[in-house]
């Protein structure tokens, strides 16, 4: 029988239905559209991999044999990391935050333990850890926990003061508790406080050291059940740490004192050191310092021990950066540090706990950064840290992803990038280095471009479900360095703080000319080079790009050579700054001309002062042009909120709330300034109503400059995308209204809510821009480069490009500009805009290829050659006139447009949302046809088919929460995606099926198998005489059998949402035989278990009749017959 399939159904009426909404005559065009071949089958949306450095971390652990890493958050996040390249992510459901963490030691096992009072056992055995078992404490709060090397008993003490005892295997509460009133001296009366520290003697496995926060430590005997010793100091207990032969042990304590003990001298401490306090002449007690809030005392064989505690300062060091001190002999090292130590580790050569522990490195866990200091080279350097963790080390504002990169790109970023590494660091390979890589199929170059607060613009190598960085550009560098002039900053700066942050990066990837918006109103555009240069003065341009609706003026009739140059006669261009002429590539005229009118007001004034002094540009990306906007008759210019480059036409376009430029940067020109109502012409949809002159402004030229002000001061308006006050609250997608903008400043297209419906209409800001080779009119029978404008009210605008031919005469004719209507229009901000040819084929922008810039002699006349050639363009042939021969794909806030062209009918319309609004949307290329991808703001990601815009995929993933996910959503081809998940990491997902299906095969594995090393030699004598480690059977000790049930009440048992079968994962891979024998092992352990427990079930019923019997026979002994 054949199997019925709901969703080709579901997909055949969707069809019918998007086609019964397009328009009327589009049904004889519908039957010669081409056969889509993506479906809703090759979709699905799941996570990929997560990147950069766990955000807020709270605790650590190390697996000493297997070499790796597990660093927990206070949001409840797990991350895991073993050699470079070997990660891995998992969440708590809870969420709390994680407070412990103990490794199963080559075991392949993790042990956390949360804020909500509960434990977790984790399967670490399986490319993506599952959760085995978990118990929750109903009574009492978890405050530490320790599982001793090679044991299988936790020891878990609480805030009461009490130590319970939990099976890892089972998961079960042990029997044996240890009371806080039995632990500690029964004359005492005050409570000792929760527990802070539980360790057994290394030496001997039966005593156990417990240390209470009020100070007090008790030496507990676990097979006696009391308190051998019990050694009390006056002050709070941070932490303890034994001395490998179980004779001594050190607190370390709240004055910043280390105490350090004998375990049979309980009087008092062998010796109390103050490392950081001031030593009195006469003897007194040093004065007291900051917490010591952890101390590990390591000893080797044939030196002196190593001391390492974090805190512990006089507080007499004001302003004084975190530090690690490390006490090795008679020397005393202090390590600053960028950020507060969370927690740090030892690593050490041995897992043994009673054997010399030969530290070989310090693992330090900061706020921000995970720091490895090498112990074994003089002065103590770091590892290099081949981890992305980076990303956050000035805050992410924007970011793009590009997938199926040309392959030499990567090599050449990497080349430039690997001389920008720092030196000083430990010759060593990096410590933590367990796991295997995955064998991914996965082999196209992948790069992401994250842009930065302090104006830094990082690439990153994204390949293979991997991370690296791979070349850092410091865009600030082309600026003057801001002075603390208060006056000189209210006259310039727009921001309140990171005048120099990234906003929007544009990118060509074929010809690797990068162009960079600031939040200051600027443009940089650079170009690639692996030669260093010298730049002796920064080619500038300056832009007006200020318009009011004073009159309904027209633009003047067939307005394209006539804008070039700032719009005409209407507004004529700053002397020496945006003239047509090719003679701007001269020095610029830096704005010392600006400064403020006689009235006070400011004019002609840039945000940022470019550097008037030589630059010298190291190989990589080298500034080509600055574009700065100026202030015009006291307005300040608005941020820039699209941006846009062609590579094959040499040309950049930006735009914003006022209007739009279109830049020649090959003869540094501008070309086109126009205000957005000019770009209609006398068809202006929107019957603007002049607006009053303001009477502090001058007229200027014929047409006023627009009002560009919402509030009353610009502070209120250009905020930088990190500054806490720009952004206003986001409304919930359902409490929209169609009429309304409720969207934060950091969006590129964002309008104010407070803006009148006339004063919106007025100020029509630029959302997107596409470069294409298509039809610039309706009814056109040849194709022609063009730009085509989406604005924020819906509406799609082309401009003619007439570019003079390839090589000199690029360089000496100019380039004709010209506005040529409109193409339609659609509800909601436009986003992107694509074009696909008559088979369906996606049709890129052209592009030139790369050529080196600086190249001389020989290198000189390839890059002539180079330039000479036509660009690379896949647009049809000019001689093409089929009747429909590509179509535009236009997308909005709201809907989806596909029109057919040249005849510029709509084909296709689709509705996206009604109740909430895109975010992010993009045309993107699978591997077997293309798509739109859409991201909402009510946490839906969609995919529509094309050119038939049927839904094929919609998945509620991740509703708006920060307005960060906002701004850094990216969709690119091959199915990938990525956003900033928190301020500090990037999550990647996928929404590719075949991606999906071989996600496990890319993955790496945290658990190899690995023979734990051989336990410390006793030695003859010590086998002798005694002296050496002491074992203890904790199973007798701790088992039901002697130590009897737990309380009911004190903690519920939940089994993992895998149980066994979470096991059964492992069963892949490398370990499959060992996996395959674990689950064996553990399904025979649970089958005996179960028959045990029916065993011991029959015996408790046997005994029950007996005793029934004996009774009723005791009661009917004495009876004769009759009496029954």
């Amino acid at each position: 029988m054949k199997k019925f399939n709901i969703r080709k159904v579901l997909d055949g009426l969707k069809e019918q239905a998007s086609s019964s909404a397009s328009s009327g005559q589009s049904g004889t065009q519908e039957n010669n559209l081409m056969q889509e071949t993506l479906q809703s089958e090759n979709f699905q949306l799941c996570k990929t991999v997560r990147h950069g450095f766990p955000y807020q971390p709270s605790s650590m652990a190390h697996d000493p044999v297997q070499k790796i890493l597990a660093i927990g958050t206070q949001s409840g996040a797990l991350r895991l990391f073993g050699r470079p390249g070997v990660e891995c992510y998992c969440q708590h459901e809870s969420g709390a935050a994680v407070i412990s963490l103990q490794f199963l030691i080559n075991e392949g096992a993790l042990v956390s333990a949360l804020a909500d009072d509960s434990v977790h056992l984790w399967n670490l055995r399986q490319k993506r850890p599952a959760i085995l078992h978990s118990l929750k404490f109903n009574r009492e709060r978890i405050t530490f926990v320790h599982l001793p090397f090679q044991s299988k008993w936790l020891y878990i003490g609480t805030e009461k003061g009490n130590i319970h005892i939990v099976n890892v295997e089972s998961f079960t509460l042990s029997g044996y508790v240890i009371m806080w009133n039995k632990a500690i001296e029964l004359s005492s009366k005050a409570h000792p406080g929760p527990v802070v520290h539980i360790s057994d003697n290394p030496m001997d496995e039966g005593k156990l050291i417990i240390g209470y926060e009020s100070g007090i430590v008790v030496l507990w005997d676990l097979k006696s059940k009391k308190a051998d010793y019990r050694y009390t100091y006056d002050e709070a207990i941070h932490s303890v740490a034994w001395h490998h032969e179980g004779k001594q042990f050190i607190c370390s304590h709240s004055d910043g004192t280390l105490t350090i003990w004998n375990i049979k001298g309980q009087g008092k401490p062998f010796q109390t050191i103050t490392p950081h306090g001031k030593q009195p002449k006469d003897g007194k007690k040093p004065e007291p310092c900051k917490p010591i809030l952890k101390v590990e005392y390591k000893t080797t064989r044939l030196g002196d021990p190593f001391m390492i505690l974090s805190g512990g300062l006089s507080y007499d060091t004001v302003g004084r950066r975190p530090c690690l001190t490390v006490m090795h002999g008679k020397s005393t090292a202090v390590l600053e540090m960028d950020y507060p130590i969370v927690d740090f580790l030892t690593l050490c050569e041995t897992p043994y706990p009673n054997d010399f522990q030969e530290p070989y490195a310090v693992v330090v866990l900061l706020e921000k950064d995970l720091v490895v200091i090498d112990l074994a080279q003089n002065g103590y350097p770091i590892f290099e840290n081949p981890y992305p963790l980076t990303i956050h080390e000035s805050p992410v504002t924007c970011c793009e992803y590009y997938a199926d990169c040309p392959v030499d790109l990567i090599p050449a970023l990497y080349t430039v990038g690997s001389r920008q590494k720092r030196q000083g660091y430990s010759k060593k390979e990096w410590p933590i280095s367990g796991g295997n890589w995955g064998l991914g199929t996965q082999s196209y170059p992948e790069i992401i471009i994250t842009g930065h607060a302090d104006g830094t613009v990082k690439f990153w190598d994204a390949s293979a479900i991997m991370l690296q960085v791979l070349y850092k550009l410091k865009t600030a560098k082309v600026f003057e360095k801001s002075r603390n002039n208060k006056e000189d900053k209210q006259n310039t700066e727009i921001v309140d703080e990171d005048p120099f942050a990234i906003q929007i990066m544009a990118w060509c990837p074929e010809s690797r000319i990068l162009c960079v918006a600031g939040v200051s109103a600027n443009v940089i555009i650079y170009r690639f080079s692996k030669q260093e240069i010298t730049t002796e003065v920064v080619q500038l341009l300056e832009v007006r790009l200020q318009y009011e609706v004073n009159d309904m003026e027209s633009p003047p009739e067939g307005g394209g050579g006539g804008d070039r140059g700032g719009g005409g006669d209407r507004d004529l261009p700053t002397p020496g700054t945006a003239s047509p002429s090719p003679q701007t590539t001269g020095p610029p005229t830096h704005p010392s001309t600006s400064s403020n009118s006689s009235d006070g007001v400011r004019d002609n004034v840039a945000c940022l002062k470019v550097r008037s002094s030589p630059l010298k540009q190291s190989p990589g990306y080298q500034v080509e042009l600055v574009v700065q906007l100026v202030w015009v008759s006291g307005e300040p210019p608005q941020q820039i909120t699209s941006l846009a480059l062609n590579s094959s036409y040499g040309l950049i376009v930006f735009g914003n709330s006022n209007g739009l430029a279109v830049v020649d940067y090959l003869q540094k020109t501008v070309l086109l300034n126009l205000g957005t109502v000019e770009l209609y012409g006398s068809n202006d949809p929107y019957q603007r109503q002049p607006r009053s002159p303001r009477k502090t402004r001058q007229p200027s030229g014929g047409n006023g400059l627009c009002d560009i002000n919402e509030g009353s001061a610009s502070e209120d308006r250009c905020k930088s995308p990190t500054s806490a006050k720009m952004s206003r609250k986001l409304s919930l997608p359902t409490e929209l209204k169609p009429d309304l903008d409720h969207r934060d400043n950091s969006f590129s297209r964002s309008r104010s809510s407070s803006v009148t419906s006339i004063d919106k209409e007025a100020r029509e800001a630029i959302t997107s821009f596409h470069f294409c080779e298509t039809f610039a009119r309706k009814g056109d029978s040849t194709i022609t480069p063009c730009l085509y404008v989406g604005t924020s009210l819906g509406t799609v605008l082309a401009v003619a490009l007439n570019l003079p031919p390839a090589g000199e005469q690029r360089l000496l004719q100019p380039v004709i500009v010209l506005p040529s209507g409109t193409l339609g229009r659609l509800k909601g901000s436009i986003l992107r805009m694509a074009f696909l040819d008559n088979t369906g084929t996606f049709l890129p922008p052209a592009f030139e290829l790369w050529y080196e810039p600086n190249a001389v002699g020989a290198d000189s006349e390839e890059r002539d050659k180079a330039r000479k050639r036509r660009p690379v363009s896949v647009s049809p042939s000019t001689s093409q006139e089929l009747q429909e021969s590509q179509y535009a794909v236009v997308c909005s806030e709201k809907q989806a447009k596909v029109i057919a062209l040249p005849s510029q009918n709509c084909i296709f319309k689709h509705s996206i949302t009604e109740t909430s609004f895109v975010l992010r949307a993009d045309v993107v290329q699978m591997n077997i046809g293309n798509c739109v991808a859409c991201f909402c703001a009510n946490g839906h990601i969609m995919t529509l088919s094309l050119p038939g815009l049927r839904p094929l995929l919609d998945v509620n993933y991740l509703p708006l929460t920060d307005m960060r996910i906002a701004r850094t959503f990216c969709f690119t081809n091959l199915g990938q995606a990525m956003y900033l998940t928190s301020p500090t990491e990037i999550q990647r997902i996928t929404y590719s099926q075949e991606t999906c299906e071989n996600l496990q095969e890319m993955l790496g594995e945290l658990f190899t198998p690995v023979e734990t090393p051989e336990a410390p030699n006793r030695g003859f004598f010590k086998g002798l005489f005694g002296g050496g480690a002491t074992s203890l059977d904790r199973e007798e000790l701790f088992g039901e059998t002697q130590a009897g049930k737990a309380s009911r009440g004190l903690a519920q048992h939940i089994p993992g949402p895998q149980g066994l079968e979470g096991m059964k994962g492992a069963a892949s891979g490398v370990v499959a035989d060992l996996a395959r024998a674990r689950i064996a092992l553990d399904e025979r352990g649970q089958k005996l278990g179960e028959l045990d427990e029916r065993t011991a079930a029959m015996l408790a019923s046997a005994d029950s009749f007996g005793k029934h019997a004996h009774d009723m026979m005791l009661k009917c002994k004495d009876k004769k017959w009759y009496q029954f």
